[in-house]
């Protein structure tokens, strides 16, 4: 789809009539990721192992609410980001309807670095929504991975994404993405 869409003026950065010309010659690759080194069943940083169970998975959901000062509630759909926050990314979009969403009966689990805008709209949110809302500024690759163990849902809004690995390791660990269908995503 990415490949596709790349011919078009709005995704071309004013490439688009060169891809087309060659679109002969233009193929999309999907990306992969290491299910040897992404397996809930074998990963050294989450607390409960599991694969298929999702009694389990709610293991570390409850660890993963501890862990980042949330309301405990293994009912409460817990959304989980682990993105850089920028503009590509789809935060915009999220900016738009942060507070309504909030309103739910739902928590965020984010993960992430980028534009001072986007950090601000989280942390201020945070603070407005204590045990709802957890933000953890810059990269931990442990954390990351008790997100994708821990969220029932995984956000992903992308305004473009070549292909995607966020969306994929969500699957593997058994979190529903929620994603803009665009590129890859789609």
């Amino acid at each position: 789809t990415y490949a596709q869409e790349i011919q078009t003026e709005a995704y071309g950065e004013l490439l688009d009539g060169l891809l087309r010309q060659r679109s002969g010659d233009l193929t999309g690759i999907v990306n992969g990721i290491d299910t040897v080194s992404f397996d809930p069943m074998n990963d050294a940083a989450l607390q409960v192992p599991y694969r298929g169970s999702l009694p389990r998975k709610r293991k570390n959901k409850l660890n993963l609410q501890r862990e980042l000062g949330l309301a405990e509630s293994e009912s409460m759909p817990l959304i989980g980001v682990v993105s850089r926050l920028v503009d590509q990314k789809g935060f915009d979009l999220v900016e738009a309807v942060l507070e309504e969403i909030l309103q739910e009966d739902v928590q965020i689990a984010v993960l992430g670095s980028g534009d001072w805008r986007y950090e601000q709209l989280f942390n201020d949110a945070a603070r407005r929504h204590p045990g709802k809302l957890a933000v953890w500024l810059g990269f931990n690759d442990g954390l990351a991975r008790r997100i994708y163990a821990g969220s029932d849902m995984y956000l992903m809004p992308s305004q473009f994404e070549p292909c995607g690995l966020s969306q994929l390791i969500a699957l593997r660990y058994r979190s529903v993405p929620i994603a803009r269908e665009t590129g890859g995503l789609k």
